[in-house]
């Protein structure tokens, strides 16, 4: 198959399972010649993933991938592409919607269908699957996958809430759709119009300022489709989840739902900080940027906070504490965001992070974050006093194995 007839991929994905089908079921029918692929990820405990293929009219075709090394994300990345070759080499499908199993986060597989399909199948989008209402419980639910039977690995060790945010933030499509209401809720709603209408308020401001990147469609829209073919730019997705040049939201406030966007360029006391670290966490649904501690001046460290649980690495030296001849391999858009933060003294260095939540006590939060930086005389003291003070984040980023 030529580059000009390659096969269109859209990956749909999502914790939202009913919401993810619906989406699938709308393509489907939408598009003519349209398969909808998918791997379930539930039956690895038996050793094997179940592939199944369908069309509109219902099942076309079944069977196994055996797992790869105890994964079964593994063995999804295995069988995926010979799949779409498969598909693409019948010349019967017009397009080709991978339906990613609940857990599955779409980057991983996005960058999978870019690099290995080659001519025969190219990716055109990829979309998260969401149902409005149930975005701040999924958000907040700090359960570990492996409990609520969603890990994809023994060695599994994300959260649902966290899971879920990179899944939300990663695509520039999502797809509403709202599951339907019984009748019991829709009475309650009927007596309580303004509350009903102020949830879905909340609901709607809570999407939009985590994803304010992200084009919102309703499933039942025939936006849909034109959306899943419409391209999608692997490298610009990648950059924009990347703590050092991160497309984060911006400062926020409507319907009961507020983003604060706190930056600071002088460094974070390590001892003051991480005793301020289960504050910080709770106080949002969602938080997320970059930072830096005075112990640590050329590291790079990123924030990622949902559901109660954070998670803080380390990702590579900041632009400042390299060589020139270095930046040459830096990537441009890197370059850009070190470019528009630049300090005269501490170079790309800063504290940039993002708290979005219903009911956000920005004012307490703001007042946590500053208390939590070096003080005049701590700062005076220079760089070589920065690196003799606690050395408390020690343990959590240099655990001894």
């Amino acid at each position: 198959m030529s580059a000009t007839r390659a096969l269109p991929v859209v990956l749909v994905g999502g914790l939202h399972a009913d919401a993810r089908r619906t989406a699938v079921e709308r393509l489907l029918h939408t598009v003519p010649g349209s398969v909808a692929l998918h791997h379930d990820l539930s039956t690895a405990a038996a050793g094997t993933v179940r592939r199944t293929v369908r069309d509109h009219s219902g099942l076309l075709d079944e069977g196994e991938a055996p797992l790869v090394n105890d994964c079964a994300c593994c063995a999804l990345r295995e069988d995926l592409v010979p799949e779409l070759e498969r598909l693409a080499a019948s010349g019967l499908c017009r397009l080709a919607v991978v339906e990613l199993w609940d857990s599955v986060e779409p980057k991983a597989m996005a960058e999978v269908v870019a690099a290995h399909c080659g001519e025969e199948a190219t990716l055109t989008g990829v979309i998260t699957a969401v149902d409005p209402a149930l975005v701040l419980p999924t958000l907040a639910n700090g359960d570990d996958l492996a409990e609520a039977g969603l890990a994809a690995a023994a060695s599994d060790q994300r959260t649902v809430g966290d899971t879920f945010a990179r899944q939300l933030e990663y695509v520039s499509v999502l797809a509403l759709a709202e599951a339907e209401v019984d009748a019991e809720a829709e009475a309650d709603a009927a007596e309580e119009p303004e509350q009903a209408e102020q949830a879905d308020a909340t609901d709607y401001a809570l999407l939009a300022q985590l994803t304010p990147a992200a084009r919102q469609i309703p499933v039942a829209s025939g936006d849909l489709a034109a959306a899943a073919v419409a391209g999608f730019d692997v490298e610009a997705a990648a950059a924009r989840q990347h703590p050092a040049c991160a497309l984060l939201p911006q400062e926020a406030d409507a319907d009961g739902v507020t983003t604060l966007v706190w930056r600071g360029h002088r460094p974070f006391h390590p001892g003051r900080l991480y005793a301020a670290l289960e504050d910080l966490t709770c106080a949002a649904a969602r938080s997320r940027g970059r930072f830096w501690l005075a112990d640590r001046p050329d590291t790079l460290l990123s924030w990622d906070a949902a559901g109660g649980a954070l998670c803080v690495e380390n990702a590579g030296p900041w632009l400042a504490s390299l060589p020139d001849a270095a930046w040459e391999m830096v990537p441009a858009e890197r370059r850009v965001a070190a470019a528009l933060d630049w300090h005269p003294e501490h170079g790309d260095r800063g504290q940039y992070l993002t708290f979005t939540s219903p009911g956000l006590d920005a004012g307490a939060l703001r007042s946590l974050l500053d208390s939590c930086l070096l003080t005049d005389a701590e700062y005076e003291g220079g760089p070589d006093a920065w690196r003799r003070l606690s050395r408390a984040f020690d343990e959590l980023l240099d655990p001894v194995s």
